[in-house]
């Protein structure tokens, strides 16, 4: 048997998330279901980097399987666009060692936020960003994003429906905002997301933009846990997981 690491993008608009689940399409059943056509019926497993949720998309999701298949390196990625709907597709295939696992050997994560608050809409980005037109003060937005980099314990900043029940501290390595055009992009990289913790942190950052919350709510939420100081939780479709790191 070889492990193969594959890294993948996709649409998440018509999917009920990355894992099976009962109800609804997901990613790893279609990328499954291609794998079983490969393997002539036989089932195969695949382990990712982390879950998304419905709607969410993905520009460097990551996943491995076993094979017993000799197929060169090379010719995975085309082997499986012939199998997988338009909107998944699998841009990168490598042989690693056993020992590698998609979950366990994570280092960092970097997740994008696209926002678009403008009054105007656009209609062929209506999938993967974010409508909310407001009067934004970027000055204030950008000062307070930055309060998020560092060791912290990001409580505030989860969804109560998590089923974690460990420790929710977690290190960002990098926050920024950036304005590009008539968009905002929100880059967050960290060693570690909890549930809905990028749509609540990019909620919170929009709502001190609309003067609704000061730039201190952020490490006061950071140090008393208290999900009510933080903002609300924005939309799914506007988040991209972008780039897995190992």
């Amino acid at each position: 048997m070889k492990r193969v690491k594959c890294t993948v993008e996709y649409d998440g608009t018509g999917y009920s998330g990355f894992q099976i689940q009962p109800n609804g399409k997901t990613v790893q059943e279609e990328l499954e279901k291609a794998l079983r056509t490969m393997h002539k019926g036989e089932h195969v497993r695949i382990i990712a980097s982390g879950r998304t949720d419905a709607g969410v998309h993905a520009k460097g999701q990551v996943f491995h399987f076993d094979t017993s298949l000799a197929v060169p390196e090379n010719r995975w990625v085309r082997a499986l666009e012939t199998l997988l709907p338009s909107d998944i597709y699998v841009k990168q295939a490598e042989y690693v060692e056993e020992s590698f696992h998609a979950q366990f050997d994570v280092k960092e994560k970097e997740y994008r936020y696209y926002v678009r608050p403008v009054r105007s809409r656009d209609v062929f980005r209506r999938r993967t960003v974010y409508h909310h037109p407001r009067n934004l003060d970027m000055e204030k937005m950008q000062e307070a994003v930055k309060q998020f980099v560092g060791t912290h314990d990001f409580t505030a900043f989860c969804s109560a429906k998590t089923t974690l029940k460990g420790n929710k501290i977690r290190t960002v390595s990098r926050a920024e905002l950036n304005v590009i055009g008539e968009e905002l992009e929100f880059i967050v990289r960290g060693n570690g997301f909890l549930y809905n913790m990028v749509r609540i942190m990019m909620g919170t950052l929009l709502e001190i933009g609309e003067g609704k919350k000061e730039i201190d709510t952020i490490p006061r939420a950071l140090v008393e846990h208290n999900r009510r100081l933080a903002g609300f939780t924005t939309p799914g479709h506007g988040l991209f997981l972008w780039e897995v790191s190992y």
